[in-house]
């Protein structure tokens, strides 16, 4: 098993920055991918951004290129969301999510486990 729990949410203005982080324990070993994704209300949970452990490789969802940069510490088991000029849209709630899948894997279902989620609401 893989425990995540994220932490970083909160309340920030529009064209602050936030960053977000997720601290994973357990069989870590199990797993090559980490990502975030987000969830509006009234919305479907949407990908914003993966990357394996080592941090060699990442990937974007286009919307999300040039904003947001994800990064790992692999020593300290953490992967961070760096949220630059976030816009009021961006409000969700932020979850991590791990995998042994590809790094490119968008869709949620390819992920065996999840965090409990934190909140960042984005105020204008």
């Amino acid at each position: 098993q893989v425990r995540l729990v994220e932490s970083g949410g909160g309340l920030v203005q529009a064209g602050g920055s936030r960053r977000l982080s997720c601290v994973a324990s357990g069989r870590t070993a199990s797993t090559y991918a980490v990502a975030w994704f987000r969830q509006a209300p009234g919305k479907e949970r949407e990908f914003v951004a993966s990357i394996n452990w080592s941090g060699s490789t990442a990937y974007y969802a286009d919307s999300m290129k040039g904003r947001f940069t994800i990064s790992s510490d692999n020593a300290k088991n953490t992967v961070y969301l760096q949220m630059n000029s976030p816009k009021p849209e961006d409000t969700a709630v932020y979850y991590c999510a791990a995998g042994l899948v590809a790094v490119s894997t968008v869709v949620p279902g390819g992920y065996d486990y999840w965090g409990q989620g934190t909140q960042v609401t984005v105020s204008s």
